[in-house]
């Protein structure tokens, strides 16, 4: 590949000079302009590995090129030759200050020319190789580091749905939950990372579901106080099982799996945290959390209607659910209908009846919680 040089000089005639010259040996393929401004802009759309510009020129002296050179994309390392015939001490010093890596004499005799030009050739041609091979290497690094990004994502999903196969046979739950909770934290304005990050780490919410006994988890019926009280553990032992980790996303999963359950008036539960005390994720994700249990089949219970369900989140907004997570996800309906429906094994019903007295005694009786510790969590 041949070293691409990019000549600057208001002279033709030196700049056709200097064009035979570099080029004599064949390893150069040289691109001359006489306005540095042109030239400027050409240097905006290709990348060279060796410039020689002269110090006086009209529109822009060299030393200001030489400077202007230097902040474009891929020209910070390049070795750049002015060329002068008032090779002072101050103008050395301005122009290795702008940026410059040598000098040329305006009237160099042919010796010399040909040594600095072999010399700049030669740093042109590694410089670039050590571009490329810096180039290479983040490449492979960003390629690595983008496919362990994905195994790790995959390795919470699979352990997500593990757990969740426990009492779910289908695994969707877990889908939707994520999903949902990706809606209402890009509408509540999370930063972009985070809201992506909260999608990840969504599916580990009921992590600690691991450590519930098949009795009390599978039970088709209403649980005891007893068993209620075991059930609830999970959210402190999800926090167990995925806190500390070095891992940022299962940290995040840490924080879901304890905070899923609390309320944002305080009645909730592991730690009866309330407002802005429970983190973020934790109340972004139990809104999706109990929509999706409130609207899908278990074998303990039928789906509600997706507008009864709606109903039910607007009315416990600043009650259960934060309400800006709560009007975040109502903003979005039409989304939030599409995942529902197209995930659900029921037909799609809507309904604009309003709230029905059984869900309302169920919100407010302490047994009214069902047994997966999600559906409709206690008052």
């Amino acid at each position: 590949m041949l070293t691409q040089a990019l000549l600057v000089d208001d002279s033709r005639s030196v700049l056709n000079f200097l064009k035979r010259h570099i080029e004599a040996e064949g390893l150069v393929e040289a691109t001359t302009f006489l306005d540095p401004v042109e030239a400027l802009a050409c240097a905006r759309e290709r990348v060279f590995d060796l410039v020689l510009v002269d110090y006086e020129m009209p529109h822009m002296d060299g030393i200001s090129f030489i400077r202007t050179l230097r902040t474009l994309p891929g020209c910070a390392d390049i070795p750049i030759a002015m060329i002068t015939s008032r090779q002072t001490d101050d103008v050395k010093m301005e122009a290795l200050q702008a940026g410059a890596t040598d000098f040329l004499p305006k009237a160099p005799q042919s010796v010399e020319m040909t040594v600095r030009l072999r010399n700049l050739i030669q740093l042109g041609a590694a410089v670039r190789k050590l571009n490329d091979r810096a180039a290479h290497l983040a490449s492979e690094v960003a390629a690595a580091t983008r496919k362990l990004g994905e195994r790790e994502e995959e390795i919470i999903l699979r352990l997500a749905l593990a757990v969740e196969y426990r009492d779910n046979d289908t695994g969707e739950h877990t889908l939707r939950v994520a999903r949902y909770s990706r809606i209402i934290a890009e509408q509540l304005g999370l930063p972009a990372r985070l809201c992506r990050d909260i999608y990840l780490a969504a599916p580990l919410h009921d992590v600690g579901k691991v450590a519930i006994p098949d009795n009390i988890l599978l039970k088709p019926g209403k649980l005891t106080d007893e068993e209620m009280a075991v059930i609830r553990t999970h959210a402190t032992i999800g926090e167990r099982i995925l806190a500390d980790s070095s891992c940022e996303l299962i940290r995040l999963g840490a924080q879901i799996a304890a905070g899923h359950h609390e309320r944002w008036d305080g009645a909730g539960y592991p730690n009866a945290l309330k407002a802005n005390e429970i983190p973020v994720a934790a109340r972004v994700v139990a809104v999706a959390d109990v929509f999706d249990a409130l609207t899908t089949r278990r074998p303990y219970k039928e789906p509600m209607a997706l507008e009864m369900a709606r109903a039910y989140l607007a009315e416990n907004a600043g009650r259960q659910f934060d309400p800006a997570c709560v009007e975040a996800f109502l903003s979005r309906w039409d989304e939030v209908v599409e995942i529902a429906a197209g995930q659900r094994t029921i037909p799609f019903q809507r309904t604009e009846a309003p709230l029905a007295p059984s869900i309302k005694s169920a919100a407010e009786s302490p047994s009214g919680e069902d047994h997966s510790a999600e559906a409709v969590p206690t008052a």
